[in-house]
């Protein structure tokens, strides 16, 4: 799908203009300062702007409290999912609504500061094409959240043959160019995080202090990252594949030694002891087995999500403009 501010772009030069884009999931909570501070922090930039939250299909008040705060403040729009198409779907519809010539996305948590926007700007000014942000947790982080983060980005650099900085989050700024270069992908699975790094545009990374949540629970736990990760390799790498011939070539060259010694015992006139450790080592190349199908399984899989042509995302409601979009 290509975005309308990518096929109609005016060959003239109209002022320049900034989207912030929101995706939520039950944040209710944090609605109303979010806007706030998105509100002083862009009043004082030079350029239009405009803020589009996407609700994800949340049960509790966050599409009210869109409502309330879109009657507040002209340039914020929001769109509702009628159900929960996963946070990078929700990402993903409103980078394809925003008009920006530069595009922030950002989380509605408030450990993004709205406050760093003017510094990823200015950057942009720079010349540079995308701006990372990367995630410097403080010391009370507990020890788990920060070794399973610093394993799932090594994990990702090595999988996929490129590196994504530790600390890498969807808070970033990304210039039209880029964005519409995102629009031609085909993947039915989605890490944008990696999609960003890969384009291979030029970039740059600020660092950040991750603000406590103001309210609500993280949407982020062990099984989600466990969930992130398989995307990430299956989408940007053929490693697991290559890896999976690699264990099965290994325990067929385990399982071929050990024939060999049992026909050598057996020609000897010797009797083969240990059935209970062959039986185990069998196993072992089942188990084995059935990781490698599981890994063709979600390329499968992939592709077959691709052949089903399915929208990633549907719009159910949209707050009212007070302006033409």
């Amino acid at each position: 799908m290509t975005s309308l501010s990518c096929t109609n772009r005016s060959t003239e030069h109209p002022p320049k203009k900034v989207s912030v884009v929101v995706p939520l999931f039950n944040e209710e909570g944090n609605i109303r300062l979010l806007s706030e501070r998105l509100d002083s922090v862009l009043e004082g930039i030079r350029y239009d702007h405009e803020v589009i939250f996407i609700d994800d299909g949340s049960t509790d008040r966050t599409w009210d409290a869109l409502e309330e705060v879109s009657r507040l403040y002209p340039k914020l729009k929001a769109y509702r999912f009628p159900r929960n198409f996963g946070h990078q779907n929700a990402l993903f519809a409103g980078l394809e609504k925003a008009a920006g010539d530069a595009v922030i996305s950002m989380d509605g948590d408030l450990q993004h500061p709205p406050e760093l926007i003017p510094e990823l700007i200015s950057k942009w000014e720079e010349g540079y094409k995308i701006v990372h942000t990367a995630r410097q947790d403080p010391y009370s982080t507990g020890i788990l959240k920060r070794t399973t983060s610093r394993g799932f980005y090594k994990f990702f650099s090595v999988m996929a043959g490129f590196k994504m900085p530790e600390g890498s989050s969807d808070f970033r700024l990304i210039d039209r160019q880029a964005l519409c270069s995102l629009f031609q992908f085909q993947d039915s699975s989605l890490f944008l995080r990696g999609a960003f790094h890969w384009m291979g545009f030029s970039s740059t990374t600020v660092p950040f202090t991750a603000q406590e949540r103001h309210s609500g629970a993280s949407k982020y736990g062990f099984t989600r990252m466990i969930r992130l990760a398989t995307t990430a390799s299956i989408a940007y790498t053929g490693k697991p594949l290559h890896l999976a011939i690699g264990l099965g070539m290994l325990t067929s060259g385990f399982a071929f030694i050990e024939l060999i010694y049992i026909l050598v015992q057996f020609t000897l006139g010797n009797t083969v002891p240990g059935w209970a450790s062959i039986l185990g080592f069998s196993s072992l190349l089942f188990g084995l087995l059935f990781i490698v199908l599981g890994i063709i399984g979600l390329y499968l899989g992939d592709i077959h999500k691709i052949l089903q042509n399915r929208p990633r995302y549907i719009i159910s409601q949209r707050t009212l403009e007070k302006s033409k979009q």
